[in-house]
């Protein structure tokens, strides 16, 4: 370990810094600078390795999780002990180094560490890695208002278009990447994705013969479940690489007859008097000013009655509406927006809906993402040569650290069934009088 800050003027260590702000016996990940030092025990499954100066600079310029992300993208700090896959475990060991070990130095060692940096001289840029995952419409965003339909066209796209081989990778079989439900804790994630199919038909009571539309459909896998159960199902996504292979697959299965997806936004569908509408997965990306037209414009598609099951990442308290972090809001979702709970279903009941039920499924997404994570392990190879280094690194990134939020309640995900009042002032209540469906 380095030595502990001393009085004089000489310049640190990396480890003496980083002694200085955190108490390092109990550390639950070692930390080897590029000058030698090193902070935390002898022993330890999880190494960090400054490898270059940049490593400090880009956490100095983007403290926080862009910081870590862009060193971590260019490859000025390695990881021993995780697979670039699923990078999980290192984000436990950095949040128990930064809530529970951190403290601030005192005056005079505050002043030897930024002379020791040497902030005058920090500038290493954008990392060429973040150009190349970097969407290039955020460099001429001034003339889309946000949420527009436009720009959120080029956003799901920027998130959405990058390789259907590569989602095949990481998502499985089924292509589906929102949270799935798991029977057991055992149950595989294709097991897990269909029940989770299961679950959203159940609570939205469809029989054959039934209308449904699925609004940010994905890759159809809502879709073609109602459709293989004689219901008329359309979805809607704004991924010219979702309908495409969605149709694909419809037209591959034989259920042309029952199923479409359309490259269309919500907001565009002309159709009305559905008898349900699926939700899985979109809320986030519409933005907290537009739950009130969103919720309004899905209730002006369903018939009186009709059902509407509204699933969606949540915050775990109401007293704010956050956007996504610097790391996914640069790199992986633009212009997300999450919300709590209860936010969500009170804009949903201003807007002429009754809340049915409830429930949180958070344990099931961190489960989902662990399997994310092990399907992206298992095909590391191909998904390199598919969508390179820096993007696959970028998916293990992200997907460990969304693994790690919602099994810190960080964030949660929400099922909400609502029901479509009549005009009467909703005296009529058409649905049973308890819940219907098994968990």
């Amino acid at each position: 370990m380095g030595r502990k800050a001393g009085t004089g003027a000489e310049p640190m260590t990396i480890g003496e810094i980083i002694s200085s702000v955190a108490d390092g016996e109990a550390s639950p990940v070692r930390i080897e600078a590029y000058d030698g030092s090193s902070f935390g025990p002898a022993v330890c499954p999880l190494v960090v390795r400054l490898v270059s100066p940049e490593a400090l600079q880009q956490f100095v310029l983007a403290p926080g999780d862009l910081g870590l992300a862009r060193a971590y993208l260019t490859g000025s700090i390695e990881v021993d002990g995780v697979h670039p896959a699923a990078p999980h475990d290192i984000f436990g060991a950095l949040e128990i180094l930064r809530k529970k070990m951190a403290h601030k130095p005192d005056l005079a060692t505050a002043l030897r560490i930024a002379k020791s940096v040497g902030l005058k001289n920090v500038n290493p840029g954008v990392p060429v890695p973040e150009m190349e995952v970097m969407p290039p419409w955020r460099r001429a965003l001034s003339g889309l208002q946000r949420h527009s339909k436009e720009r959120d066209s080029k956003a799901v796209s920027y998130h959405y278009d990058v390789s259907n081989k590569f989602y095949e990778w990481v998502l499985g079989e089924s292509m589906t990447y929102t949270c799935a439900c798991y029977p057991n804790a055992g149950a595989s994630l294709e097991t897990a994705q269909e029940n989770k199919y299961r679950l959203v038909f159940d609570k939205l009571g469809l029989k054959a013969g039934d209308r449904l539309l699925d609004v940010g459909c994905g890759w159809g896998g809502m879709v073609r479940y109602a459709a293989r159960r004689g219901v008329h199902a359309i979805g809607v996504t704004l991924s010219k690489e979702q309908a495409s292979w969605a149709q694909a697959e419809i037209e591959k299965q034989g259920l042309g007859e029952f199923a479409e997806v359309r490259l269309q936004d919500y907001r565009d569908v002309p159709e009305g008097q559905f008898d349900a509408i699926s939700s899985i997965g979109i809320t986030e990306h519409i933005g907290r000013d537009n739950y009130s037209s969103y919720f309004g414009k899905l209730r002006s598609l369903l018939k009186p009655g009709g059902l509407l099951l509204n699933h969606s990442i949540t915050r775990p308290e109401n007293s704010r509406t956050t956007k996504a972090g610097a790391f996914i809001d640069r790199y992986i979702f633009p212009d997300g927006e999450l919300a709590g709970p209860s936010i969500i279903s009170a804009e949903a009941e201003n807007a002429g809906f009754e809340t049915i039920h409830s429930e949180n499924l958070r344990p099931h997404y961190a489960f989902t993402l662990r399997d994310w994570c092990k399907n992206l392990e298992a095909h590391w190879d191909e998904a390199v040569e598919e969508v390179g280094l820096p993007m696959a690194k970028l998916w293990g990134l992200y997907m460990g650290a969304c693994q790690y939020g919602f099994e810190t309640n960080v964030i949660q995900l929400h099922q909400f069934l609502l029901v479509n009042l009549d005009d009467e002032a909703g005296k009529s209540w058409t649905v049973p009088l308890r819940p219907w469906w098994e968990a």
